[in-house]
């Protein structure tokens, strides 16, 4: 068995244009996607790509029915090419809409990565990877093009600043999401069932920290998740109000009949690779545990309330907080994610052993979990929430401050600042206390290269080498001018097929998209 499978991770990212603190977030999303797709480095030689909005369906529920169009909250409707999705209840006024219909807030990059403005933010779509380690450099990659977009900006007379993070302090959270490739054979009630006592207790390994209680910041504290105020249903299809634990689109982006994508919204934006990394790793060994078969141990980590009980976790920086249980019972979250990882690792071993990504995350997930329950601060370097806390609570203790003083709320916006020269966690990582997995030279490649591993390797392969007979591309296709009257399609339902394995000798060989498509399709 293996941690191994099909990843995908989305960022929406906070942007500001420091001279105009008014300005209109749609419209600072839009220039800095626009500056990107038509001179970054990622970007096709023709400008930018268009995406291709085949397979998108966000109203189809996992939970067997289909939401009406007309029934829906304008924010869902994220599959109108002509129209921008408004960020949750709020809706983007007419004339805004109507300037940015024409305008190609949408690229797809030579790394197989999707670049565009959703729900009022730049949004960077990772290439779909093949295993946890991937899914965490494609995923700073976009760090990386978000700098680059920036400094593009800055040459062209603006001044943005994009953060890597959730929220805004105020009552208005983005999302940074994570995609799974599940087996369709797993029953959809057995994964809202055991993935949600596991996904409110997850913020522990992986939370990015948060300065204030509540979605508006409403009381002064410290939090271990930016994501967890805002978590106010069990389940549900919506993505940008009434948030669930569990959302239910079922849009697999992939042969239906074989998988379902699980989409996860309750996670929060991390900056350092060890949370990211046991994010994804940790996840995707439940998905594969349930995959095998629903172990009975699992029910008695059942939870009476998940909603209120994410809270709970959030704002409990003891770390010893109980909560009830199904059965009558209370257990604290480190004891819940004991309990999963000793069930996973038990099944590794009842089934012949895992490999070394399998191991990896086993072994990480016990060490940051002992050192949480002893004493958190060893997990400094590892846990961005702990490692956020230690720096803010030092300053705030030595200068005798309370949890709302504007300057921690300042120093908590600038732990996610991308700009090098503001970064708090770059200055971290370059004094060496934040454990790194890739370095900033693999970073670089993955902006520009897509995984060999995925077919994101030929989605880009072809915008890098035939940009200008590619009309558009989307995640199951990419549609091709052939230069003549119908434009073609070419499929791509399965995300394990043409990698570089299967399609790299034949795309580097051709000599146009005729002489390719002759070859691959035959």
């Amino acid at each position: 068995m293996s941690t191994r499978r099909i990843i995908g991770m989305e960022t929406e990212f906070g942007i500001l244009e420091p001279a105009n603190l008014r300005a209109n977030p749609v419209e600072l999303s839009s220039a800095i996607v626009e500056a990107y797709g038509e001179a970054g480095s990622s970007t096709s030689a023709a400008g930018a790509i268009r995406w291709d909005f085949h397979g998108e369906d966000p109203l189809n529920d996992a939970r067997g029915f289909r939401l009406e169009r007309a029934a829906a909250h304008p924010s869902q409707l994220t599959d109108d090419p002509h129209f921008l999705a408004p960020s949750g209840l709020e809706a983007i006024p007419r004339s805004a809409s109507e300037r940015l219909r024409p305008r190609a807030a949408n690229a797809v990059l030579t790394n197989g990565a999707r670049l565009y403005v959703d729900h009022a933010h730049p949004e960077y779509s990772a290439p779909e990877t093949a295993n946890p380690r991937e899914a965490v450099l494609w995923d700073r990659a976009g760090e990386a093009i978000m700098r680059e977009a920036m400094a593009i900006a800055r040459s062209r007379g603006r001044e943005f600043v994009v953060y890597k993070n959730n929220v805004d302090g105020k009552g208005a959270a983005y999302g940074s999401h994570e995609n799974y490739l599940v087996s369709r054979e797993v029953d959809f009630t057995d994964l809202i069932r055991y993935l949600t006592p596991f996904f409110v207790t997850r913020p522990l390994i992986c939370g990015a920290g948060r300065v204030g209680l509540g979605q508006r910041s409403e009381e002064p504290g410290f939090q271990i998740s930016q994501r967890a105020d805002y978590v106010e249903n069990d389940i549900g299809l919506e993505t940008t109000f009434n948030r669930p634990i569990i959302n239910t689109r079922d849009e697999p982006h992939a042969d239906a009949a074989l998988w379902r994508r699980l989409h996860v919204i309750g996670g929060d934006a991390n900056l350092f690779d060890i949370s990211n990394l046991l994010k994804v790793g940790t996840t995707s060994l439940v998905l594969w545990l349930l995959e095998e078969g629903v172990p009975l141990d699992l029910d008695s980590i059942l939870i009476d309330e998940p909603v209120p009980a994410t809270w709970v976790v959030s704002q409990d920086l003891s770390l010893t907080r109980k909560l009830d249980m199904r059965d009558g019972s209370e257990r604290t979250a480190l004891e819940i994610q004991q309990v999963y990882l000793d069930v996973v690792r038990e099944a590794v071993e009842r089934h012949g052993g895992g490999d070394q990504d399998t191991y990896e995350i086993l072994t990480r997930w016990q060490e940051v979990l002992d050192a949480l329950g002893t004493d958190m601060f060893r997990a400094i370097g590892q846990v961005e929430w702990v490692a956020k806390y230690a720096l803010l609570e030092q300053m705030r203790a030595r200068s005798g401050c309370t949890w709302d003083n504007d300057k921690l709320r300042a120093l908590d916006l600038q732990w996610h600042d991308l700009r090098p020269e503001r970064s708090i966690v770059a200055k971290l990582s370059t004094a060496g206390r934040v454990e790194r997995i890739f370095s900033e030279e693999e970073v670089a490649w993955a902006s520009s290269h897509a995984p060999e591993s995925t077919r994101a390797f030929l989605r880009g392969g072809l915008i890098e080498k035939f940009a200008s007979a590619i009309e558009s591309a989307g995640w199951d296709g990419i549609v091709i001018d052939t230069g003549g009257q119908d434009l073609q399609r070419l499929p791509l339902m399965n995300p394990h097929m043409a990698t570089k394995a299967a399609a790299g000798k034949t795309l580097e060989e051709s000599l146009d998209i005729h002489d390719f498509l002759s070859h691959f399709v035959g």
